[in-house]
């Protein structure tokens, strides 16, 4: 079964090079029972562990069958400790969290088997523990313990087992009980190759090899020799297909299932892993839900503002360095709309007056803005009443006393009653409410909907007693003509009042759309800066997680050694540390997204603050958290992957 030819292994310990194994030459044939002794430092752990394709030899040959081992690289070398070979540990090396039965079942994992349970009930029951399959092995003696380590290495059913000092730990009944296995296991065929300081326990075997420094100084027969059936030949091709029988494909359940159990194995340390991606995942979705909220909040007022406007407003002008209030060198009129709706860039006009009124119905009363507009301003200020009508053109001609009131007025003066026909006072002049505003809340300056519109004329000549406008309001077409009517609307009003140079700039116009864009565009700039002031929250809960799974990775140094030495590849045990990170990123992903979601709701229902969760928000948050889980987690996996097995099971 096994020939080493000329095997050497040497470490570097600081600046000594330790040769531990020097020019080993041996065979083993299938079915022997053998055991190897030499006093502590003889190299015998060594050789236990080149021959169990632990350890890489420097030099020499080892063929097992007709298979060159030592050119193998690490996966195939891991396929061979789980699909030949079984190994039992002088500390049993059993994961402290989990029951007998799925200590039992890892070597299965490993190699792609399905009904493990079933197969390591069997094993259990071999050993004699079936009423103890449940248990975990702190509730075990030290000699149930072995004997789940010697189920674990037979569930792969291996052609040979290496056990090292597999009674060392043991009491003597425990001891005769482990040998009386090991010695059942022989009989039936599976070759037997241990490691023992005990004279007693070595004469049980077929053959007894002594080394010294590195050496084998002896190889004999045993007293009991006699006792064992003969030795087998193993045929050519039993190694070859042991290795194409391993089921090569990726079982994601199996290592998700090993990753979910590591992680509620430590449930306060993923705990508190999982609440730096909840915080930071809920700080981004919370904080653009703020962010969005108020631009929608912004968008909704500013849009009562309507779209391509210009407004037309006196400006003041200095006369001998003295300067002049607005309007007192322009004064804008309702001629000036007249010629202004005649420039082929507007498709709509509306001059407008304002001052205040004081509004009365029945025994209530109301100190309100008035507004005195034409009829365009209904669809140039978003303005279409929601009930009733807006005033005609004829109405604003003929100086009709109809008004059109905001919900702001309507509540204070109507309640729930409805205002349309009703006859309202407002400076002790007559009107009918002929419509109701729609309601556009307050912004930063007032309240929109405390407001009253009548006719223009009416307001000038009945209600304010003025004989200019305050403004004028112009739509242009589309948005590519709002600087060609600009600057037409500019030189209508120069030739209207035969302004000079000098005076060309005693009106203003004010570009509507300029201010819409600057003030959305400033909404936009603080919505990214709170999402980035929340990101580094969620890179800062990545950060932990990475620091989280450096430290489990240092705790779990053994594990990892052990469930290599069971037969996990290097890439297996990264994708179980990946999975790991990721499972926590995701679940912490996932409650962060239900928290952020309710701090918005919570900021909306309790401050009163505009919020809007965004879809594009949470998928960002989701998919960052699952980044952050493999980018953070890839490096502690690596770790873990490229541990030496035989240092990770030494290691305190």
């Amino acid at each position: 079964m096994i020939q080493l030819t000329n095997i050497s292994k040497s470490y570097t310990m600081g600046k000594v090079v330790v040769r531990a194994l020097q020019n080993v030459s041996l065979h083993i044939g299938a079915g022997e029972f053998v055991a190897i002794m030499g006093p502590s430092g003889s190299g015998k752990s060594t050789l236990l562990h080149v021959l169990g394709f632990l350890h890489r030899p420097d030099a020499g040959s080892y063929l097992l069958g007709t298979t060159e081992t030592t050119g193998l690289n690490d996966d195939e070398r891991a396929l061979l400790r789980n699909r030949v070979a079984g190994f039992i540990f002088q500390q049993f090396h059993l994961l402290p969290r989990m029951s007998a039965l799925s200590n039992v079942e890892m070597p299965m994992v490993y190699g792609g088997i399905r009904n493990r349970h079933e197969i390591a009930k069997a094993k259990i029951k071999d050993v004699g523990l079936e009423p103890r399959g449940l248990h975990q092995p702190n509730e075990l003696s030290g000699g149930e313990q072995q004997r789940v380590a010697i189920a674990r290495s037979l569930v792969n059913d291996p052609l040979i087992i290496f056990a090292d000092e597999p009674t060392g730990n043991l009491d003597s009944k425990s001891k005769q009980e482990i040998m009386a296995i090991l010695e059942s296991l022989n009989k039936k065929g599976i070759t037997l190759v241990i490691v023992t300081h005990e004279d007693e326990v070595a004469h049980r075997a077929r053959r007894i090899i002594r080394m010294r420094d590195g050496v084998v100084v002896s190889d004999e027969p045993s007293p009991t020799a006699s006792s064992y059936p003969a030795r087998q030949d193993v045929p050519a091709n039993t190694i070859t297909n042991r290795l194409n029988s391993v089921e090569h494909k990726f079982q994601f359940y199996d290592h998700f299932l090993q990753a979910a159990r590591a992680i509620f194995a430590h449930k306060v340390r993923s705990f508190l892993s999982v609440l730096g991606i909840v915080i930071g995942v809920a700080a981004v979705i919370a904080m653009i839900a703020l962010g969005q909220g108020a631009n929608e909040s912004i968008s909704k007022s500013l849009s009562s503002l309507g779209s391509n406007l210009l407004m037309v407003r006196p400006g003041s002008h200095q006369t001998h360095g003295v300067s002049l209030e607005a309007g007192a060198v322009t004064r804008l009129t309702i001629q000036d709309a007249d010629t202004l709706a005649k420039l082929p860039e507007l498709t709509a006009v509306s001059p407008s007056v304002r001052g205040r009124g004081q509004v009365v119905y029945a025994d209530k009363n109301w100190n309100t803005q008035l507004t005195g507009c034409s009829s365009d301003y209904q669809t140039m200020r978003a303005s279409v009443p929601t009930s009733g009508r807006f005033f005609s053109k004829e109405e604003v001609q003929v100086r009709q006393k109809v008004a059109v009131i905001g919900m702001t007025v309507v509540r204070q003066l109507f309640g729930e009653s409805n205002p349309i026909g009703a006859q309202i006072k407002l400076n002790r002049i007559n009107f009918t409410v002929v419509g109701v505003l729609p309601e556009k809340g307050a912004n930063a300056f007032q309240d929109q909907d405390d407001i009253v519109l009548i006719p223009i004329t009416t307001a000038m000549f009945r209600v304010l007693g003025r004989d200019f406008v305050d403004s004028i309001d112009a739509q242009v077409k589309s948005a590519e003509l709002m600087d060609t009517a600009q600057e037409s609307i500019r030189q209508q009003i120069i030739r209207n009042h035969r302004l000079q140079n000098e005076k060309a700039e005693s009106f203003e116009i004010r570009n509507m759309a300029e201010l819409q864009d600057t003030i959305k565009s400033t909404t936009r700039t603080m919505t990214m800066l709170l999402g980035f002031v929340a990101a580094i929250s969620l890179l800062v809960g990545g950060i932990g997680i990475m620091n989280i799974m450096i430290v489990s990775v240092t705790e779990r140094t053994k594990e990892i050694g052990l469930r290599m030495a069971l037969g996990a590849r290097r890439r297996i045990i990264l994708s179980q540390f990946l999975i790991e990170a990721v499972a926590m990123t995701f679940s912490g992903g996932a409650i962060g997204i239900a928290t952020g979601v309710g701090i918005a709701a919570l900021l909306s229902q309790v401050a009163g603050w505009a919020t809007k969760v965004s879809m594009i928000a949470v998928l960002l948050s989701c998919g960052s958290s699952i980044i952050i889980g493999i980018v953070f987690g890839l490096f502690p996996a690596m770790k873990a992957s490229r541990l030496d097995p035989v240092e990770a099971l030494r290691y305190e």
